[in-house]
């Protein structure tokens, strides 16, 4: 017996060294010089001949997940500057695309093959032509450093290295644990990546003719918006924007500016006035191609409808669908779907969409002129149990708008109505309100003699703190104070 163990381990010895034999040449033969960073990296999964077509397919994917693009002015000047920023760049093998996401979250991001992304949200928190060309120049610097390469090939092989340790340790558990390691490390940079692409776009930056220190400033905003996020939403955690991608501490905006103080740039210009000249009248939050919330009404001008949620509600939009959330723990979630069949309401609901499902008291009614159809189910969200209320509202054949309600039980009667009053409330806008309601403008305003920071903020229309607010999207600092004569972002209806 202790013969036969013995054997057992020398040949399972043996194999582990013909893995890691092999292992280590395939690395040594995949690894390259990056002539941006000096350094050597394995990127043998997405070679710089691959990056092109990857970068095309990953694109098409965004624009079906996001929509139109903006175009015009604003999407004109990013695209110039970014072109500017990449002419300085030590990768000629890369042609860059510049896109502007028409969308409020604050986020920018890049792909292989030289796409590059910036998003309205972001375009309103930049208060110059550097800041903007900071932002780019770091995305240009993923793409230089080639961080999505790096990513794809290292988590690839810790899936590959996951599969062989499995069969080793014969349990499916260890390869799922590992490769779950490797899908949370691909969805963001890590922190040594955005010091590196922070560098090189500091570099970049100086190299354009801009000042170096925009990179820090804009960093600096970045953070002040992210804060005022988390203090709104009454928790530690914040919503997607740049830094669910972009992870951001205290020594990356002082490595920031440190690397800024190597490039001296006495003549580094800002443009600030050009650049906020461009975004003057730009959209600010969601856009009429979106439909936005004003307190808790949902408007789509460019669809054409609307509809009243209970007061209380907040109301958060995406481009799949608009998410109500009420202190009571009731949750409302409205979307779009289509029927090929073009079935009648009630038969949609039952037959189509939850056919599967136990509903109870379905049956058709009328919403506003409109045929549509109710039922609901009982259901569980987090370990509480709801009733799920459903409505369905046919807006042309085989086009459905949906209520989906997740109703905690022991709600008040009068909350109970106000449900009802919502779901009743999807009605069509007439020409004229499509004209008067409209999304709320990024505007340039001149300050006067004696105008202050509570004066200026108070022309913001937007809801809770108009200080604070005012304050991060100029880039100003609580200290700072208003000069006359010098121009300043507000948001206006």
């Amino acid at each position: 017996m202790s013969e036969w163990t013995n054997l057992r381990g020398k040949g399972k010895s043996c194999s582990q060294n013909i893995i890691l034999a092999f292992c280590v040449m395939f690395l040594l033969s995949a690894c390259s010089v990056n002539p941006a960073t000096g350094d050597r990296q394995f990127t043998a999964l997405l070679p710089t001949t691959s990056e092109a077509r990857v970068g095309a397919e990953e694109h098409a994917k965004i624009a079906k997940a996001y929509g139109n693009f903006v175009k015009g002015p604003v999407a004109d000047y990013v695209s110039r500057i970014g072109q500017k920023v990449a002419k300085n760049t030590e990768r000629k093998d890369v042609t860059y695309r510049f896109y502007v996401i028409d969308s409020p979250m604050v986020n920018a991001f890049a792909l292989p093959g030289g796409y590059i992304y910036v998003s309205r949200g972001l375009l309103s928190l930049a208060n110059s032509e550097a800041e903007l060309a900071a932002v780019l120049g770091h995305e240009i610097g993923h793409v230089t450093a080639r961080h999505a390469a790096e990513r794809m090939s290292q988590g690839a092989v810790v899936g590959i290295g996951a599969t062989v340790l499995g069969a080793v340790a014969g349990s499916s558990a260890v390869s799922q644990a590992a490769n779950l390691g490797s899908n949370l490390y691909l969805k963001s940079y890590s922190r040594g990546q955005e010091h590196q692409s922070d560098e090189l776009g500091v570099r970049y930056l100086s190299r354009a003719g801009y000042d170096p220190h925009a990179m820090a400033d804009f960093l600096r905003s970045l953070d002040a918006q992210s804060q005022l996020e988390r203090k709104e939403a009454g928790k530690s955690g914040t919503g997607f924007n740049y830094f669910s991608t972009h992870p951001l501490t205290a020594e990356r905006v002082a490595q920031a500016g440190a690397e800024a103080q190597k490039y001296p740039n006495a003549n580094g210009v800002r443009n600030r006035a050009a650049y906020l000249q461009v975004i003057n009248g730009m959209t600010y939050g969601d856009s009429a191609a979106q439909g936005f919330a004003r307190g808790s009404s949902f408007y789509h001008p460019t669809i054409g409808f609307a509809f009243d949620l209970p007061q209380g509600t907040k109301i958060m939009n995406s481009p799949a669908q608009v998410v109500g959330t009420h202190s009571n723990g009731t949750v409302i979630v409205f979307d779009a779907a289509n029927d090929k069949a073009k079935s009648d309401p009630l038969r949609y609901l039952t037959q189509v969409w939850l056919r599967n499902e136990k509903l109870a008291d379905a049956a058709e009614i009328s919403v506003n002129g409109m045929r549509a159809a109710t039922a609901s189910f009982a259901g569980n969200v987090k370990g509480r149990a709801v009733t799920v209320r459903l409505v369905v509202i046919e807006w042309k054949a085989g086009e459905f708008f949906r209520f989906q309600m997740a109703i905690p039980k022991g709600m008040s009667s009068s909350f109970m109505n106000q449900l009802k009053k919502a779901s009743y409330s999807f009605r069509r806008l007439s020409e004229s309100e499509k004209r008067s309601i409209q999304p709320k403008k990024i505007r340039v305003v001149v300050a006067e003699g004696g105008a202050s920071v509570s004066s200026m903020a108070a022309k913001m229309d937007v809801e809770g703190d108009k200080l604070s607010k005012f304050l991060i999207l100029n880039g100003m600092r609580p200290s700072d104070k208003v000069i006359a004569g010098q121009p300043y972002k507000v948001v206006i209806n």
